[in-house]
């Protein structure tokens, strides 16, 4: 089986086939990067990722995986495109800035209980910078490491990021909850929540 890397290099030639196996490869992963940031145009937003990483082929760090360097260009695609809704007059600092504040539509995931759509939205009322760290950490399993290269921040920054998003999570879902018993319920599990909503997300 041919490596990522061998895909895009080949798809740079002009193999479609090359770039559809890409695709289908790794479509899951950049969807659900989107997904819940993002209510309308995701997947502009993924064609735009896929071909950001053709081009920017050259500007790769051989050190890193296809997935890092992925959600890397994803990230940056991100923030283009909440840069341009900030000329627009829709946000001013997007590191302070949430998801609901640029795009204040309900999330565009589907939430089968209540504990998640509780954590969805808490998401997306929390500074876009946390919400980027938490979802990559719970929902895509980065370490401090693949975080820094995918953040381009330094490791240090990354644990003492998740530690303070962790808290903004907590404290967003306790105001946000309708009864205490909703919250006791997503907290007491909220790694089970968290993989629910991936394996959702994902289609499994």
């Amino acid at each position: 089986m041919a490596t990522d890397f061998e895909l895009l290099d080949a798809w740079r030639t002009g193999d479609r086939e090359a770039g559809n196996a890409l695709f289908e490869r790794h479509f899951d992963a950049v969807c659900r990067f989107f997904a819940n940031k993002v209510t309308h145009g995701v997947d502009d937003l993924i064609q735009k990722t896929f071909l950001g990483c053709v081009e920017a082929r050259d500007r790769f760090q051989k050190q890193s995986s296809f997935r890092t360097y992925l959600f890397a260009v994803a990230h940056n695609i991100l923030r283009a495109h909440f840069r341009e809704r900030r000329r627009e007059g829709l946000a001013s600092d997007l590191s302070e800035t949430s998801t609901d504040e640029l795009t204040p539509s309900p999330s565009a995931v589907f939430a089968a209980h209540e504990e998640q759509r509780l954590l969805l939205e808490a998401l997306r009322r929390i500074p876009l910078d946390y919400q980027l760290v938490l979802e990559l950490y719970y929902w895509e399993d980065m370490a401090a490491p693949e975080l820094a290269q995918v953040l381009a921040i330094p490791e240090g920054t990354v644990r003492s990021r998740l530690r303070r998003a962790k808290e903004a999570l907590a404290d967003k879902m306790s105001s946000l909850a309708r009864t205490p018993e909703l919250l006791r319920a997503t907290f007491s599990d909220l790694d089970g929540w968290v993989r629910s909503l991936r394996a959702q997300l994902s289609g499994e």
